[in-house]
């Protein structure tokens, strides 16, 4: 018999929720007590089926996002356990588009709540049906009412207490759902047993099933009628409401829990299996119609020794095992084997069907968030949010012959994390790795290790300072060499002079009379241009003009190489004479934190020789703050840093080149010894 609520066939679901809630012990929870495995693993002991890769296990952290399919009363789920950190927040990112549902796991503690704002803020803008789970109910201190007005500071959509705590001699034993109104004790590792509703729990359960009520209310005139007429609306209407506003993003039921005792997991499990939509509404949130071909939407990429494999859930259709995918740019991608998921492990699959979640072997061309059809027909464009680097490095291999071997590696690492940003720099000669925090590039460096046998050293990366002039110069440069036969001769008059700042070079011809035949004239520019590669102080020459004003040629000697010496002559002798200053880059910075942390924020922008600019409310984000500054790029390096320990990890911020500003004293002549050193 067909539920009334909820969905039918696979279903998806992330684990969300910031470091050390337990969503891994979560995961192995889930997977005990649906008997995908027989023993339970411990982050402690490095023996869980997620973060089974060496540099999760060497940090007891998640690193990525983790995949496990798995059976609960005969239905099928794949609980996709993304990272905490929000280092490694890309990954989630890069699933939420593709799953029907997803369990934010939180602590009991309100002094944490603003670590769960920058999940739940896209969850709701995105309409993504989420519940909250609040893990470690055990250790839970303080009324749970007042837990909850605390959580709903970090969520725009109002939250929905499905249940409350039994307590017994100061410990939550049980707890009661206010939708089926039965009363449950917790039993380690197993199902709740029902107890009777009775005595001062009943009277509470009450009071908090009526607030559960009148928040659905406001979403159902019926329901308000009810509840005004003191109608005791039928069980069926509750779960059905409940169904509906969970799934058009209305509601975000919260439910209690410990992942570590068990407790309460069987009814988490339940509340997915009766009120999670099936693959349908996701498809449709995506835009894509659902129809008898098969469409499937990338969610992560791995390679590894086996070759690449694309996690990927099939949105429609069914799809074979040798099929042709074809994107939306027009690359097609053979599929050369289908997976189920259990963490490492791997059970291959004839075909996939609408709505299951599977890793896809060998789709070459093929990159995390893409969408494919086995039809030859318009796709939509899913658009998923790409993290903007806020930590950057200087990389480069222990040995050069393997700088060829670093780009096709890091290339292997930016498809299965978007997040990564490399960059060759020419001028500065150097190449930099960038990304979300410390840890998220130590572990991209660990990987260049592990897989692909590269050893890399990083540091501090350079700063692109430009130089230029403060005052007019004018210098005579002369070139004359006679090394029998034809000799070389140039000979120049220049007029150097400053200009306003970003007007870059201007060069100048104001010859006359033929002085200096007009073929050499380009060769003057030619050496000027070549000059400022490196000015008086070692960097590159900017905002000023030269004007070539004299000069002489001899009818046999003179020769484009010969006015080109010249002129970097005149450059080379004329430039000291004018003052020369350095010029440092200065950043547009526009800073995002809880507003709590406002103040202290400013304080780190002036730490920083940074210029405030102001602040506002951070648009969209109740309770948070954007703070505008300018602030040299060189102060930049750690800023993330300084913002997350501030903020406990969700301060971020943004950054564009704004202006080139002098910079003189100390700092300067800091910068001009470390050139010389280095040069």
């Amino acid at each position: 018999m067909p539920r009334k609520n909820g969905g039918s066939g696979p279903r998806a679901v992330a684990l969300v929720g910031p470091f050390a809630s337990g969503k891994t012990t979560l995961l192995e929870s889930i997977l005990m007590l649906t008997g995908a495995v027989q023993r339970k693993g411990s982050i402690a002991q490095g023996n869980t089926v997620g973060d089974f890769s060496a540099e999760a296990r060497a940090r007891q952290m998640s690193v990525e996002v983790n995949c496990a399919t798995t059976k609960y009363l005969d239905e099928t789920f794949t609980f996709l356990d993304c990272p905490g950190s929000i280092e490694f927040l890309q990954d989630a990112l890069n699933v939420l588009p593709g799953v029907d549902a997803v369990v934010v796991v939180c602590e009991p503690d309100g002094n944490k709540v603003q670590m769960l704002k920058p999940f739940l803020k896209r969850l709701g803008d995105a309409g993504i049906p989420h519940f909250l789970f609040v893990n470690k109910i055990d250790k839970a201190s303080g009324n749970v009412g007042d837990l909850l007005a605390q959580l709903q500071e970090a969520s725009d959509k109002p939250l929905l207490m499905r249940q409350i705590p039994i307590t017994e001699g100061g410990a939550i034993t049980g707890f009661v759902d206010l939708a089926l109104e039965r009363a449950f004790v917790y039993r380690e590792h197993a199902e709740p047993d029902v107890i009777e509703l009775k005595g001062e729990v009943q009277d509470e359960e009450k009071q908090a099933r009526y607030q559960m009520l009148e928040k659905l209310a406001d979403f159902d005139e019926h329901l308000m009628e009810e509840l005004l007429s003191d109608v005791e609306p039928p069980r069926d209407e509750v779960l059905a409401d409940l169904s509906k506003d969970l799934a058009q993003g209305l509601v975000v039921p919260v439910l209690l829990g410990s992942a570590e005792r068990d407790n309460g997991i069987h009814r988490l499990l339940k509340a997915l299996r009766h009120e999670v939509p099936d693959v349908g509404a996701a498809a449709e949130r995506l835009g894509i119609k659902s129809n008898s071909d098969a469409i499937v939407q990338v969610l992560k990429t791995f390679n590894g020794s086996h070759g690449k494999l694309s996690l990927a859930r099939a949105m429609s259709g069914s799809l074979k095992d040798g099929a042709v995918l074809h994107g939306r740019d027009g690359n097609d991608a053979r599929v050369a084997g289908i997976f189920a998921l259990k963490g490492e492990a791997q059970t291959k699959l004839s075909d996939a069907k609408a709505g299951d979640t599977v890793a896809l072997g060998r789709l070459e061309g093929v990159a995390t968030g893409d969408t494919l059809s086995t039809a030859k027909a318009a796709l939509p464009n899913v658009q998923i949010e790409q993290l903007a680097p806020v930590y950057e490095l200087a990389i480069e291999t222990t040995d050069r012959k393997d700088e060829v071997k670093l780009t096709a590696a890091i290339h292997k690492l930016q498809e299965e994390d978007p997040s990564l940003h490399f960059h060759q720099n020419a001028e500065l000669q150097q190449m930099t790795l960038a990304g979300q925090g410390e840890i998220h590039l130590k572990v991209a460096v660990e990987k260049m290790q592990s897989k692909y046998g590269l050893k890399v050293s990083t540091h501090q990366p350079k700063i692109p300072y430009k130089e230029t002039i403060r005052k007019p110069g004018r210098q005579h440069g002369r070139h004359k060499r006679q090394s029998g036969g034809h000799g070389q001769f140039g000979d120049v008059h220049v007029e150097i002079a400053p200009l306003p700042r970003g007007s870059g070079f201007v060069f100048e011809d104001k010859i006359k009379g033929g002085v200096v035949p007009r073929q050499f004239i380009p060769s003057v520019e030619k050496g000027i241009v070549d000059y400022m590669k490196e000015g008086p102080l070692g960097f590159p020459l900017v905002d000023f003009t030269v004007a070539l004003v004299d000069g002489s040629y001899h009818s046999v000697d003179s020769s484009d190489a010969a006015f080109q010496t010249a002129a970097r002559i005149a450059m080379q002798e004329g430039m000291p004479t004018c003052a020369p200053v350095l010029l440092e880059p200065v950043m547009h910075v526009r800073i995002h934190v809880p507003n709590d942390a406002t103040s202290k924020v400013n304080q780190v922008v002036s730490g920083r020789r940074g210029q405030l600019l102001g602040f506002d409310a951070r648009d969209g984000w109740k309770g948070w703050d954007t703070v505008e500054a300018q602030m040299p790029q060189s102060e930049l390096h750690g800023l993330i840093i300084d913002l997350r320990s501030l903020t406990q990890g969700v301060g971020t911020y943004e950054m564009k080149f704004d202006h080139l500003a002098e910079l003189s004293g100390k700092l300067a002549d800091q910068v001009v010894q470390q050139r010389k050193a280095a040069a």
